[in-house]
């Protein structure tokens, strides 16, 4: 299994809404960036995805997973991008914000960190397991 990071503003797409999809989940569509795009490809049906709430919160506020693996991304006229289906699996009890990713050093070399602004994200198990627990999980 691997481990991402996706990205949405909660004023576009909330949790929340996320998590009203239920099961059937969402299409992840509107990524217009081609790294975005490799990790897109990469993701596998059952891989797990942190949540983020960008620009407004800039925290982590759950856990989805990808049900349905990468297609064409039907709102993209150009047909160089793809999307996923995501579901929402668990709210962290508490949301783990920017300001403690970047305060926590064993989190230093985190995509999220780095590369600030891709949409869509690796995360390492060592990552993941250190955010859900500072997540409440």
């Amino acid at each position: 299994m691997n481990y991402w990071l996706v990205k949405s503003e909660p004023s576009v797409w909330s949790w929340d809404q996320q998590k009203e999809k239920g099961a059937k989940g969402e299409a992840w569509t509107g990524v217009r960036n081609f790294t975005a795009r490799q990790n897109l490809v990469a993701m596998k049906k059952g891989d797990l995805a942190f949540f983020y709430h960008s620009n407004e919160g800039k925290e982590i506020v759950g856990i989805a997973e990808v049900i349905k693996e990468a297609y064409p991304d039907p709102t993209d006229k150009t047909g160089k991008f793809v999307c996923v289906d995501i579901k929402a699996d668990e709210a962290f009890k508490t949301p783990v914000t920017l300001v403690a990713i970047k305060a926590e050093t064993k989190l230093a070399e985190m995509a999220l960190v780095k590369q600030s602004r891709l949409s869509v994200q690796p995360v390492t198990p060592e990552e993941w397991k250190l955010v859900c627990k500072m997540g409440g999980l």
